[in-house]
């Protein structure tokens, strides 16, 4: 696998605060690779030794093969840098704007002004080519910030929290977007406290805490390995308690959990939530009559499973087979926030 980006026991300090502490990192070609770690956690420190912005203690950085202290505008070619605060100039229209930086890096003349309408049109902003950008909204701000970053093509785009403090419709533009862009084969390092939002189109993940790297690499390998097991969610229209009968005398099931009742119309209903996972079932399948799912309702089961998929398909016959009737048999799976709140511990610097 080919790495855009990498690190190597890159330590920084800020006074007596260690803000990185040897951060050997790798960020593969192609990928939008979300940077998560609280507040303090070395983030932004990052970013900004990437982007040739701050020059690390110690420890190497490459960005494209180049490394940062010795080639700074090699890097800066290949780069483009959204900081979490970034500047717009209130007297210039969206198009002065952009010509600006393409000046600053040095696009030519003849190639500007296509360029800029190019740029503008895919970040939904043609219609604001003439507008000042004082008055576009804090949404279109960040849109016009995110084609500056553009202005020169570079390879790599940095965001730092390019969705702090935009509304659901801009937040869901921004998603789009960048799934667009990582289509055109940029690879996006993108930092965000909104973890939902990252899980939904991030590819690769690193977390990080007081400047230490606690786990990367791919959104599905890191789970994998923090969950020894799977959680399948079965829901139930009928013979709830026979189901989960057979499911708790299972040598693959580790767990079983009942979840609210729900009828039809979406209202919780009285149903027990759950039965002890330590409560022994004497009765035999036959004699369990009683079920409290009815004919307006379902329920659903949560269980921890270890077995394999054959073994999965061979407990949904024998429920089946049994006379429950499921609706829903399948693997539920955990979010970034689950990994996040079981890889680090709360700390700040």
């Amino acid at each position: 696998m080919a790495f855009i980006a990498e690190t190597r026991d890159l330590t920084h300090m800020y006074d007596s605060n260690v803000a990185l502490d040897h951060l050997t990192l790798q960020i593969p070609e192609g990928s939008v690779f979300g940077f998560i770690g609280p507040n303090g956690a070395g983030k932004t420190t990052t970013m900004r030794i990437l982007t040739t912005l701050l020059t690390p203690a110690s420890g190497r950085a490459w960005v494209g093969g180049i490394p940062v202290t010795k080639d700074p505008q090699g890097v800066r070619q290949i780069v483009g840098f959204m900081p979490d605060f970034f500047g717009v100039y209130d007297n210039m229209k969206s198009w002065e704007y952009l010509d600006f930086f393409g000046r600053a890096y040095g696009v030519p003349a003849d190639r500007r002004s296509t360029l800029i309408k190019e740029l503008l049109e895919l970040v939904d902003l043609g219609h604001k080519h003439d507008d000042y950008v004082m008055g576009l909204s804090r949404g279109m701000k960040q849109r016009l910030s995110l084609a500056r970053t553009m202005i020169h093509d570079p390879s790599l785009l940095i965001l730092d929290e390019p969705a702090s403090g935009l509304d659901p419709r801009a937040r869901i533009e921004l998603r789009e977007l960048l799934k667009e862009l990582r289509a055109m084969g940029k690879t996006i390092m993108i930092s965000s406290h909104i973890l939902t939002e990252l899980a939904e189109m991030c590819t690769h993940i690193a977390i990080i805490e007081r400047g230490r790297l606690l786990a990367s690499g791919d959104v599905k390998d890191i789970m994998r390995s923090l969950q020894s097991h799977l959680t399948l969610e079965i829901r139930i229209l009928e013979g709830v308690d026979r189901a989960e009968h057979i499911l708790r005398g299972h040598p693959d099931i580790l767990k079983v959990q009942r979840e609210p009742a729900v009828d039809y119309a979406g209202n919780e209903d009285n149903t027990p939530e759950s039965i002890d996972d330590n409560a022994i079932h004497e009765t035999d399948t036959e004699t369990i009559t009683n079920d409290h799912t009815s004919e307006t309702s379902t329920q659903t089961l949560l269980i921890d499973y270890t077995g394999d998929e054959r073994g999965a398909s061979e407990l949904l016959a024998q429920l089946i087979t049994a006379g429950v009737v499921v609706v829903r048999f399948s693997e539920r799976h955990s979010d970034l926030e689950d990994i996040f709140m079981q890889v680090t511990q709360g700390l700040v610097q």
